[in-house]
């Protein structure tokens, strides 16, 4: 009879857990927080017009209004209502709940909202170190003992050369696993490190304070930097010294298990030599050249090593500038078979001129510039790992001062131009349902889509830092709004913050670890209908096709490209909110 009663109660409150999940998931909004001084929005569904209120812990109300009907229904066609709290300021845990909808789950607002996500984004980074164990100390549950050494590295035969033989040994030890496999690809490393080394570069001052408890930490170099170069000491090995082409990547012939690291044996190969590898590794080492030119002491002759290495790549693609990474071709061709990420482009225009950029400002070479010259056109789009253009905009613009010659002339159009995208961004973000720039089409949604929302809060900040205008600030915290809950899911995205959260990433570390929460700051790839998986997902709709299973690496796989963009766009919205004003 007590176990009848007991699997009653039992009963019952996984009933009611159901119905307050489902109560909060009509409510969409940042389950991180808000600063007191900025737009404060949720998104509500339910079949009329209502009141909602602002509830504290203790019951009392902290505010109240009434809903707003939004101009456009959301992809599904279903109708969604604004509940604006805006001029609620007053720090605090607060929960929202609307007549008839129920109650949302619990946000903060507090002056430093995303301070602890801000760091969380960046440390994910030593979560994926290759090559090392990470001991208790700075790892906390998540420690693990080291695995892929990677110091006896299998040439394999598509990358033999003259003095390295099909079969050979390398070392090219260090590095992060790229997603979550734990394989290394020059590639993708190419954007991710573009991208923080960019978070340093536009705000050096604010990233030398930001502490990451990691190994490095105190010693004298900014640790975003020192996150930074884990992984550019492995790109350097992936150089033949013969010739200065660069591997497209380290990698086993298959992927490994749901196994950690230490348990993982198989053969390590590094693969083909590719124009899009050399030109991404030119782009980042001559990027690192000019920053870590300030930390001659800390790390003395690196500045000048990366230069060396930026100009034996660059060299090597402007000989072979046609050659792409074909696994197919490559299987047909050689033994071991290869299986794993590709990362593979067939046309390197946008690498040539990112390349050409990083060099030109390093360097001052006009020479460099010119090749942009004759591959530079009008169109530009959200960077992503094939897509890079950007990042060469960004980086003449932020070091406009130390641009001259031809480049000056050219500045102007580039700077025109990135702001007539950043201002259709906007527009359309207007008039979508969630309000947020993220979403306001289907085309938004495929493989990485949370990278795509990342990396327009990027562009916007950009546009931003080079105005001033605080319209595009806001519009870049909207989606950050999007990926923390604000979205046609209800989930935020990140791995350990908000209520619904990832539980289960496709994420070899996190599913093999034995512990029940994953790796945490991890930003999951998010809603995508191109299904690649094969798994059943409970949505077709394209922003809500979003499976929270460690099988649905389509949608729940996580990714350093995608982890970059997450964290520049967070840790610069946290230095922005305290009043910095760009040069």
């Amino acid at each position: 009879m007590i176990k009848h009663i007991f699997a009653l109660l039992l009963l019952a409150a996984l009933i009611n857990t159901g119905y307050a999940q489902q109560e909060a998931n009509n409510i969409r909004l940042n389950q991180v927080g808000f600063y007191p001084n900025t737009a404060k929005t949720a998104i509500v569904y339910t079949d009329k017009e209502a009141d909602f209120t602002i509830k504290a812990p203790d019951g009392t109300t902290a505010f109240s209004g009434k809903l707003k009907k939004a101009l456009k229904p959301d992809l599904e066609g279903k109708t969604t209502w604004i509940a604006d709290f805006t001029s609620l300021t007053q720090p605090g845990t607060y929960t929202l709940m609307v007549d008839g909808a129920g109650r949302s789950y619990p946000f903060v607002i507090q002056a430093d909202a995303y301070q602890k996500l801000a760091k969380a984004s960046i440390k994910a980074f030593y979560f994926q170190r290759a090559s090392t164990p990470l001991p208790e100390k700075y790892a906390g549950i998540w420690h693990r003992n080291e695995g892929h050494p990677d110091t006896a590295v299998l040439v394999h035969p598509s990358a033999a050369g003259k003095t390295r033989p099909a079969g050979s040994l390398i070392s090219s030890p260090r590095g992060w696993y790229d997603a979550g496999d734990y394989n290394k690809y020059i590639v993708n490393s190419g954007i991710t490190m573009g991208t923080l080394l960019s978070l340093y570069e536009d705000f050096p001052a604010q990233m030398k304070s930001v502490q990451l408890d990691i190994p490095e930490t105190g010693n004298q170099l900014p640790d975003v930097l020192n996150e930074v170069l884990w992984n550019l000491r492995w790109m350097f090995t992936m150089q033949d010294p013969d010739d200065g082409g660069v591997y497209h990547k380290l990698t086993n012939a298959d992927f490994d298990g749901m196994l950690m690291p230490d348990k993982c044996v198989s053969p390590r190969y590094v693969v083909q030599k590719s124009t899009a590898a050399a030109l991404e590794f030119a782009a980042v080492m001559a990027q690192s050249a000019r920053i870590f030119k300030n930390f001659g002491s800390v790390c003395p002759h690196l500045s000048d090593s990366c230069l060396t290495a930026a100009t034996k790549a660059w060299q090597w693609a402007m000989t072979n500038r046609q050659v792409a990474y074909d696994q197919d071709e490559i299987n047909r061709k050689f033994e071991p078979r290869i299986t794993t990420g590709t990362y593979g482009s067939f046309s390197f225009g946008e690498e040539f001129f990112w390349a050409a950029c990083e060099l030109y400002v390093t360097t001052k070479d006009e020479n460099y510039f010119k090749i942009t010259r004759l591959i530079h056109d009008n169109s530009i789009g959200v960077p992503s790992w094939g897509k890079v253009k950007l990042l060469g905009y960004y980086s003449l613009i932020r070091n406009k001062k130390d641009v001259d010659g031809i480049a000056e002339s050219d500045l102007p159009g580039m700077t025109s131009q990135l702001l007539n995208f950043a201002d259709a961004m906007l527009e359309r973000a207007g008039g979508s349902a969630y309000g947020t720039v993220m979403g306001s089409s289907a085309t938004d949604f495929n493989w990485g889509s949370n990278s795509f929302a990342a990396n327009e809060g990027i562009l916007l900040i950009q546009a931003y830092l080079i105005t001033q205008k605080a319209k595009y600030l806001a519009g870049a915290i909207t989606n950050l709004d999007y990926l923390l809950g604000r979205n046609g899911t209800g989930y935020c995205y990140v791995t350990g913050f908000g209520t619904k959260n990832p539980k289960h990433p496709h994420h070899r570390l996190s599913v093999a670890d034995g512990i029940t929460e994953p790796v945490p700051g991890l930003l999951v790839g998010g809603p995508n209908p191109g299904v690649q998986d094969g798994q059943k997902y409970p949505s077709a709709v394209a922003d809500q096709a979003y499976l929270d299973d460690d099988k649905a690496y389509a949608s729940n796989e996580i990714a350093i490209n995608w982890n970059a963009p997450l964290a520049y766009l967070v840790n610069t919205i946290e230095i922005l909110r305290t009043g910095y004003k760009p040069n």
